[in-house]
């Protein structure tokens, strides 16, 4: 699954093949030095193995993948063996801690699966363990494709270090069109919407919004997408920022909300994966889900093609953004041609084979809407203007440890349901974090 910004170019960048790069050392002004060159003055060709290192293991995910494999030897001139290597588990969890031991063991892959955000800088950035991507990006001209939005998340003062792929949306109200029809329903727009809603379906023996949170991250992200409802974009990134008190009114409105939308869902939701949950909208046995939309391929596997879409309540015009990237590991195996990988993770091409399958958006700005499905030509539509804001739930919003941090208190608080203790577990939770005083 396993999240903006506005900056549109209508030209194609064309992708240079240019290989076999050396950065200079020494400071955050990296330039990158001449390419080497064969006898002959040609570019030399690549050899040896590249290690990618990711948790896309099945359907779509493994699919996108290996098109971008197929690309590589088109845009990467020479003999490069790539070795796939994947660990399954947990959304990426199992991956992250084979990964850990492995950066920490000195053994780093060529390039490695991260989500864009506080995942990528808060782990690997702020521990030295990663290049400055500064040089790559100049090069390619990423900064007129990727919006700024983008280049915020994925920078550290001012360094891009790891290139993303992708763009998944994670506030988004998936329902079952057959289901509201037959009720004289329309999808909700508002929280007040939603609980009118809710209570028709609720009287017509339907669970009104399905939920599976054996994965504590679903309802981690019910909330965060709650959170975004009531304070709106910029109070919602303010919390992420010390800027807005989590012990404030409108937080404790949000919570508020969020304890009446679960009093709305299955009974049995800690037993159930989302994707078991989107089964109960598919069935007709559930209205509504709140999910990312990998709902969207989730549906396409099942063929399931009665399902609607809104922005989750009251974010209209607001994108809860979560990226997939891949960046460059400071000792990294065979450099040169992780260099060119990273090259076509960011193109055109790159992303317009890989995304389709996946299920997700370009990050660029320029890819061809026409090789994309209707929800993913519109989430495209919107990603180019809409208020972008990072995920919580997929790292993009906060450090891994205060998201810890959050995951536990939303997971008693489900049991709970004691808006209180909530509040004060998630301003501790600030404070230990260093970002509140």
């Amino acid at each position: 699954m396993l999240v903006r910004w506005k900056l549109w170019l209508p030209a194609a960048i064309l992708l240079m093949v240019l290989v076999g790069i050396a950065v200079a050392c020494g400071g955050d002004d990296e330039e990158a030095s001449p390419t080497p060159t064969g006898p002959t003055g040609s570019p030399s060709p690549l050899s040896g193995k590249l290690e990618i290192f990711s948790w896309w293991t099945t359907g779509g995910e493994a699919a996108g993948l290996q098109k971008l494999y197929q690309l590589y030897p088109q845009q990467c001139p020479g003999d490069v063996q790539i070795v796939n290597s994947t660990v399954a588990g947990g959304g990426g969890d199992v991956a992250r801690q084979v990964l850990s031991s492995r950066m920490q063991g000195g053994d780093p892959p060529g390039s490695f699966q991260i989500h864009m955000g506080h995942e990528l800088l808060d782990s690997w950035v702020a521990s030295g363990d990663m290049e400055s991507l500064k040089f790559l990006f100049d090069q390619q001209n990423w900064a007129n494709v990727f919006p700024q939005g983008v280049l915020d998340i994925v920078s550290k003062d001012g360094q891009p270090y790891s290139v993303p792929v992708n763009i998944h949306r994670a506030n988004v109200l998936w329902y079952n069109k057959k289901t509201f029809t037959d009720a004289g329903l329309q999808p909700p727009k508002t929280f007040a919407d939603f609980f009118t809603v809710a209570d028709a379906l609720k009287a017509k023996g339907i669970t009104p919004l399905a939920l599976g949170d054996k994965e504590a991250f679903a309802s981690v992200q019910l909330l965060e997408v709650t959170l975004l409802g009531t304070l709106g974009p910029d109070a919602y990134k303010g919390l992420w920022t010390g800027k807005t008190a989590w012990g404030s009114s409108q937080v404790t409105d949000a919570l508020n909300t969020f304890k009446r939308m679960l009093s709305y869902t299955n009974s049995d939701h800690a037993s159930l994966t989302w994707d078991q949950a989107n089964d109960m909208v598919i069935k007709g046995q559930a209205g509504m889900t709140i999910m990312g939309d990998w709902v969207d391929a989730d549906n396409k596997a099942k063929g399931f093609t009665n399902s609607g879409w809104v922005p989750s309540p009251s974010t209209s015009g607001t994108y809860d953004a979560l990226s997939d990237t891949f960046g460059l590991p400071k000792d990294a195996p065979n450099r040169d041609a992780v260099i060119c990988w990273l090259k076509v993770v960011g193109s055109k091409a790159g992303q317009e084979a890989f995304n389709p399958l996946k299920g997700s958006i370009c990050a660029r700005t320029d890819c061809n809407k026409s090789l994309f499905d209707p929800y993913l030509q519109s989430a495209m539509d919107d990603w180019s203007k809409d208020s972008i804001v990072p995920s919580l739930a997929h790292g993009a919003a906060a450090s891994p440890a205060w998201a810890a941090d959050i995951s536990d208190a939303v997971t008693a608080f489900v049991a709970s349901q004691d808006v209180g203790a909530l509040q004060g577990r998630l301003s501790t939770a600030c404070k230990d974090s260093g970002v509140c005083s």
